[in-house]
């Protein structure tokens, strides 16, 4: 296979992925076998590209393969006659009217699916992770989470979940899973050396928040991740850098401008939520690049108010570092404690890294170095891992 071949394989998988899988699946009603038939597309590609040259639209050319294989699936099985199957043949949907990403989106988050598989379920269908990638946010092994995935896609499939979007009434509980899972694909890449997945994250944010104006959380969302990303270079120019100790020079003021701008026309809805109040404490941290210091006990507060609502681990956990910094240890050690016996903690990194840091502020060098070689063991990133044991 030529080098140019491959890379246009691979670029054509990458950025037109989840487009695709989208289109196909919300045509034909099934996930499953729109996976199966962009994969053999791929693999055609893999065998035609070579040999007959890149065409000049390799995203449209995958298309058509993975049409055709549907089309002779549907014939084979002799249901090409049925009036769903000429409805999908002969319907022509305007692209530009909604991208299918976001109803896709929508579609895994029905509450026929297990609550708990909604955001892996869009991670894998929506953005094309396998389920090795997904496993570690969800705190499970891959074996486990791809035998939980299957059966979701056999639940659409069975239970006929209709392809189209929730009524109002239902729009809030399925939204909500929409943005947790945006957020867990953006924090999969938020400390790896590429971020197209983070950029991806982003795209389907603003998309969420162009198609849902009137609603503050996805706005609250795109504020959250813009702050985080504005930080990228600072937090990964020399290995990994945690954010009170970066250069504000290095960060990107233009884009905390643009998160705050978004965060702004969120609280103006009056309905304040999670995402909403992240991003609060994300904007808190970007100050510091204005006055030189964190407000630490500001953050503090927002977190009380976070936990007190819309409890998680990670923000329960997140608070717990912020008493830290601000000097409250014996709040710190009192808070993480509990958290440490909790059965779902076990395989939380961010945990043990936090705990390692508070150990060795009270002086427990032992625990410090063995919560904080846990931590580095876990860690997905090699330079977040250095800077763990580092710090031992």
């Amino acid at each position: 296979m030529t080098p140019a071949a491959w890379h246009a394989a691979e670029v054509a998988a990458r950025d037109a992925y989840g487009r695709l899988l989208a289109r196909l699946a919300w045509r034909w009603r099934d996930v499953a076998a729109a996976e199966d038939a962009l994969a053999a597309a791929l693999e055609a590609a893999l065998t035609a590209w070579p040999r007959d040259g890149v065409p000049a639209a390799p995203q449209a050319w995958l298309a058509r393969v993975a049409e055709r294989r549907l089309l002779d699936a549907a014939r084979h099985a002799r249901v090409a006659a049925h009036p769903d199957t000429q409805w999908m043949l002969s319907q022509e949907r305007e692209e530009a009217a909604m991208d299918r990403r976001l109803s896709l989106l929508l579609v895994c988050a029905h509450p026929a699916i297990d609550a708990q598989l909604h955001a892996a379920l869009m991670l894998q269908t929506v953005l094309g992770l396998d389920s090795a990638r997904i496993a570690p946010a969800f705190l499970a092994t891959p074996e486990a989470m791809k035998r939980r995935l299957s059966r979701a896609k056999e639940k659409i499939r069975q239970a006929r979940i209709p392809f189209e979007l929730p009524g109002e009434e239902a729009l809030p509980e399925r939204l909500s899973a929409v943005l947790e899972a945006i957020y867990a694909a953006f924090s999969i890449d938020n400390d790896a050396a590429g971020q197209s997945l983070a950029d991806e994250a982003i795209f389907l944010a603003e998309l969420v928040s162009l198609h849902l104006p009137a609603e503050p959380e996805p706005l609250g969302l795109l504020a959250l991740m813009l702050h985080v990303q504005a930080r990228r270079a600072a937090r990964l120019t020399l290995g990994f850098t945690p954010l009170a100790q970066q250069d504000t020079a290095l960060w990107d003021r233009a884009m905390a401008r643009q998160a705050d701008a978004l965060l702004a026309r969120a609280a103006g809805a009056g309905r304040p939520g999670p995402f909403q109040l992240e991003a609060a404490i994300q904007s808190a941290h970007a100050s510091r690049a204005v006055t030189g210091q964190t407000p630490w006990e500001q953050i503090l507060g927002l977190y009380a108010v976070l936990n007190a609502h819309w409890p998680t681990l990670g923000t329960l956990v997140a608070a717990c570092a912020a008493a830290l910094e601000a000097g409250r240890l014996d709040q710190a050690m009192a808070e993480w404690a509990p958290l440490a016996s909790l059965p779902e903690a076990q395989g939380y990194q961010p945990l043990w890294a936090v705990g390692g840091f508070i150990a060795r502020a009270a002086g427990d060098r032992a625990a410090a170095a063995s919560r904080l070689e846990r931590a580095a063991g876990m860690a997905q990133d090699a330079a977040q891992a250095s800077f763990l044991r580092g710090a031992i």
